[in-house]
């Protein structure tokens, strides 16, 4: 490959990035919640890892799961906020009872 189409392969990578990232909205998670992060969308999945007070939260896509009761009403929508780790929507302020992310494959 020529130095000149590398250059523009990166370019476009990069270009891409930057839509990618400015695109991505973060979400903050319940006032005074430490949000447990499993590694599917449900509660009977392992947690990962737990979320401190005050994070915001990415969402790629979301997906139905367990059903849970939270500060933000009752859904069985699950936020995927990283690979394999989901946090229920019921603990995120979307701003929104319904789904505002794409549909996870």
């Amino acid at each position: 490959m020529s130095v000149e189409r590398v250059e523009e392969v990166e370019e476009a990578v990069e270009s891409a990035s930057a839509v990618t990232s400015a695109a991505l909205t973060y979400y903050p998670i319940a006032p005074g919640v430490r949000l447990n992060v499993r590694s599917g969308p449900g509660t009977s999945y392992p947690i990962v890892r737990v979320l401190a007070e005050g994070t915001t939260v990415p969402i790629y896509c979301q997906t139905p799961g367990t059903t849970v009761t939270g500060p933000y009403g009752t859904t069985n929508i699950w936020d995927s906020i990283a690979d394999s780790q989901f946090v229920s929507d019921a603990y995120v302020h979307t701003g929104s009872d319904g789904y505002v992310a794409p549909h996870c494959a």
